[in-house]
């Protein structure tokens, strides 16, 4: 493992060096090229610098024990090893788990489809305050996202939004979202008091690449329709909104959040091709998990997998046994402490079970 993280590390200087040679940085091509090679090695290097400032560490205070003849710095020594040794280990499985391959989708921009569930227009609303939640971590993420298609409820909610992110490792960071959000609170409407129980369901699709998934025109039906919802008296007069339906597959999407048909058609095929490649997605992983028990990670969106409790302030991640007592800081988009915890706990199953 050391020799691999010697090499990287080496590479990583190497990478440095050209970066800050004139004739690399006025080939754009090539600079973005070295600038992304160097910006995916940071983290692991980061880590394997404090391991080993860490390692000299320990070793020097293990030289102090051995030599030093004052027996209270010798005891000083020895109060430092455990903790030291405590680290090591720590950096030790991180390293183990930043060396694993990289999700070849982890670069890509996604699709974000937030549905209300159970519980009326109370899940309409919760719906929208977790859009509002996933709109602001993309602020701090300097993501982008743009709304692709929406249908609002009569009090201010969302039975359904679909937005696409644009940005730095989107689906890295996103890709264990998916599955049902759970909300207990106390409804506006609700006059004894009473903390009810409504449910979310959220999907993040990777956006392929054009190559990866091609649609023959033959298999798709279009339909254009009047746009309801937000646009005034121009949007409803026109056919601009388009419901594509992929005719092997079923699967149909729609869109009439812009005013020129034009735009509505790529944007509608854009998602509906992030939707037949998130299925050609799950079939593989279907298929992988018939032959390599306790797979990770498949995203499984009928998975009860958080629970947001407002009297509590509490939030519940059931799949790693999370529990925060922020929740008013993280719906207002401080993700980060949930994100991560989560990230690390599936990357280490990941590495247990080979």
């Amino acid at each position: 493992m050391f020799t691999k993280l010697d090499k990287i590390f080496h590479r990583y200087e190497e990478l440095m060096h050209k970066l800050s040679d004139p004739a690399i940085i006025s080939d754009n091509q090539q600079f973005q090229k070295l600038s992304k090679e160097h910006s995916d090695m940071t983290e692991l290097v980061d880590v394997y610098t404090e391991y080993k400032a860490t390692k000299k560490n320990l070793e020097e205070n293990r030289e102090i024990i051995a030599h030093e003849k004052d027996p209270d710095i010798r005891q000083m020594a020895k109060e430092e090893v455990i903790p030291l040794e405590e680290k090591i280990k720590l950096f030790e499985e991180r390293l183990k788990v930043l060396l694993l391959p990289q999700d070849p989708n982890d670069e890509r921009n996604i699709f974000l489809e937030i549905r209300a569930g159970t519980g009326g227009d109370e899940a309409a609303l919760f719906a929208a305050d977790l859009f509002r939640m996933y709109s602001r971590y993309a602020e701090t993420m300097r993501w982008q996202l743009e709304v692709i298609e929406s249908s609002g409820s009569g009090k201010g909610g969302f039975k359904e939004i679909i937005a696409q992110i644009r940005g730095h490792k989107v689906y890295s960071k996103m890709k264990y979202e998916s599955g049902v959000h759970r909300v207990q609170r106390v409804p506006e409407t609700e006059q004894m008091g009473r903390v009810h129980t409504s449910a979310v369901t959220v999907a993040v699709l990777p956006e392929p690449d054009e190559v990866e998934v091609v649609i023959d025109k033959k298999d798709l039906r279009i339909d254009t329709f009047s746009a309801g919802g937000p646009g005034g008296q121009h949007v409803n007069k026109t056919q601009s909104a388009v419901r594509l339906t992929h005719l092997p597959s079923g699967l149909a999407v729609a869109c009439q959040e812009e005013r020129s048909q034009h735009k509505n058609m790529a944007r509608a095929m854009k998602l509906l091709k992030a939707r037949l490649f998130d299925k050609m997605l799950q079939e593989q992983q279907d298929e992988m998990a018939k032959t390599r028990k306790g797979m990770v990670g498949t995203g499984d969106r009928s998975e009860k997998i958080r629970t947001y409790n407002f009297p509590q302030n509490r939030l519940t991640d059931h799949r790693i046994g999370l529990t925060l007592y922020q929740l008013d800081k993280i719906m207002e988009g401080h993700l980060e402490d949930v994100v991560s915890p989560i990230r690390t706990h599936f990357q280490t199953e990941a590495l247990k079970s080979g």
